[in-house]
């Protein structure tokens, strides 16, 4: 599923203190829109922590990072608290947004195959469309290269 040049698919989730957020709250403003498996797990914390630290950067050129994954909002205060993070973590628990955005996959490890969050971030234009898309995502180097992105809108 290639979601490049196509409208980003609207959604509403709670955010990790509850409050509800919508794709259409940032229209005519970029967004960076990643998802990820799991919170508090190592890969994740590390992804989200490196998000945290380029807040500045981003914010510079009115751009909002947003995180989803299906974990609870109760879990993802936990995760903000505890990792000290500085961006807005949306729960999506019924797995609607994963499957708008194709995150959720067919997935293996050590033999097993199970349904979970593929890694991916999706740079949405002000115009609302998908700018790029970044699927599979290794954690080293990814905000990076998300941020010269923007640079590049």
């Amino acid at each position: 599923m290639d979601l490049t040049n196509h409208p980003a698919p609207a959604f509403t989730l709670p955010r990790e203190d509850g409050s509800p957020v919508s794709l259409s709250d940032f229209a005519g403003k970029p967004v960076v829109l990643y998802f990820y498996p799991k919170d508090a797990t190592p890969g994740c914390t590390i992804e989200a922590q490196d998000f945290t630290a380029a807040v500045p950067d981003f914010a510079a050129l009115g751009t909002t990072i947003l995180g989803v994954s299906k974990d609870s909002v109760k879990k993802h205060a936990n995760f903000v608290k505890k990792s000290e993070l500085g961006i807005a973590l949306l729960s999506d628990e019924h797995g609607q947004t994963c499957e708008d955005y194709g995150t959720w996959v067919e997935k293996s490890m050590y033999g097993k195959t199970y349904m979970g969050i593929e890694r991916s971030t999706f740079l949405i234009g002000p115009d609302g469309k998908v700018a790029r898309e970044w699927r599979k995502v290794k954690v080293e180097g990814h905000v990076a290269e998300v941020l010269e992105a923007v640079r590049a809108l």
